[in-house]
């Protein structure tokens, strides 16, 4: 069984790792991406820059920027 994880990255490309930022496993890659869509402005309120999306150890896609386009 897959699991689904997002990795998060900061304006430099360097991980970001802290408590308030999920790394929760998704069962689906559309549960993922449901909660990305609720969750990406407090992602960037919280000092992440970009996304990538993995399955088990894979890299699906990313870095994805997180912005509302301002």
């Amino acid at each position: 069984m897959s699991g689904w994880t997002w990795t998060y990255e900061d304006t430099a490309g360097a991980a970001l790792r802290a408590p308030e930022l999920v790394t929760t496993v998704f069962p689906t890659q559309n549960d993922a991406e449901s909660w990305l869509g609720e969750h990406w402005r407090s992602l960037a309120d919280a000092g992440v820059a970009a996304v990538t999306l993995h399955e088990d150890d894979a890299v699906v896609y990313g870095p994805m920027p997180l912005s509302d386009g301002s």
